[in-house]
């Protein structure tokens, strides 16, 4: 609590999402959520992890009833000094791993868009996702969000030179799993490690969305592309996103999931 406290205090959340390169995965969330609401405005949003509001509160100006849960008092802040008064919105600070206050089968959509990124054990993650499916409706849909493992071998051990110093801390191992801790701030995974964990629910899988993709790797490109040249990307991102051979390099996945 205190290092997710400390690191969200540090950065700037909604920087991350605007950039031009982390526009990409913004704009691919949102154009699954938009697919699976249609548009539906008397669907209920749950979005669990909230952060400092960039889906919640576009979501909410749209016309959606969102509900809000954050457990970082500093994003609470952020998010709430936003509002206008004029949105749907009910922000609660709560855990992922106790739902408590909400109840069974209230929400049409589910968005768990961070906390699977800070969870470091798999009873932890069952315990979420346990949660979410409790919370969606039957026929619902379920959105969660993963940081994927191999982006950080390419891009972090290998790319920024870090072999040595993981290899001396013990940090990979023999298969190159990252060892993630919670000093590390973030868990990585595998898509067969989701797989795993889905198969402990009753739900059916949809689809696992490369949110991302290779924008990370091209970041200094993208931010200095033109709109033109952007908008031709973005079509190429959609048009390759759901191709499972490229999924697991990417930074981020989306998982879709729907409760029977």
């Amino acid at each position: 609590m205190n290092i997710l406290d400390d690191y969200y205090n540090q950065i700037d959340e909604d920087g991350r999402l605007t950039s031009r390169h982390g526009q990409v995965e913004y704009l691919t969330t949102m154009k699954y959520i938009h697919e699976y609401l249609q548009g539906d405005t008397n669907k209920q949003i749950l979005e669990i992890g909230a952060g400092t509001g960039r889906y919640s509160i576009a979501l909410a100006r749209e016309g959606y009833s969102v509900t809000a849960v954050e457990l970082i008092e500093h994003n609470i802040d952020v998010l709430t000094g936003k509002l206008t008064g004029e949105e749907d919105i009910a922000v609660w600070q709560g855990n992922a791993l106790d739902l408590s206050f909400l109840e069974d089968s209230s929400y049409d959509l589910t968005l768990v868009l961070g906390p699977m990124y800070h969870l470091f054990t798999k009873e932890d993650k069952i315990q979420a996702l346990s949660e979410a499916v409790r919370v969606t409706k039957p026929g619902g849909y379920l959105m969660v969000a993963y940081c994927m493992n191999e982006a950080t071998i390419l891009q972090y051990v290998f790319g920024k030179n870090k072999l040595r110093e993981v290899l001396d801390s013990h940090l990979i191992t023999e298969d190159w799993h990252c060892v993630s801790e919670p000093k590390e701030i973030f868990d990585l995974i595998r898509t067969e490690e989701i797989e795993e964990l889905n198969s402990m629910f009753d739900v059916e899988h949809i689809k696992l969305i490369a949110t991302d993709g290779p924008a990370h790797y091209m970041r200094n490109v993208i931010d200095a592309m033109d709109e033109e040249t952007f908008d031709q990307w973005m079509n190429y991102h959609f048009s390759t996103c759901e191709r499972q051979d490229l999924v697991g390099a990417s930074n981020h996945t989306l998982d879709i999931l729907r409760k029977r």
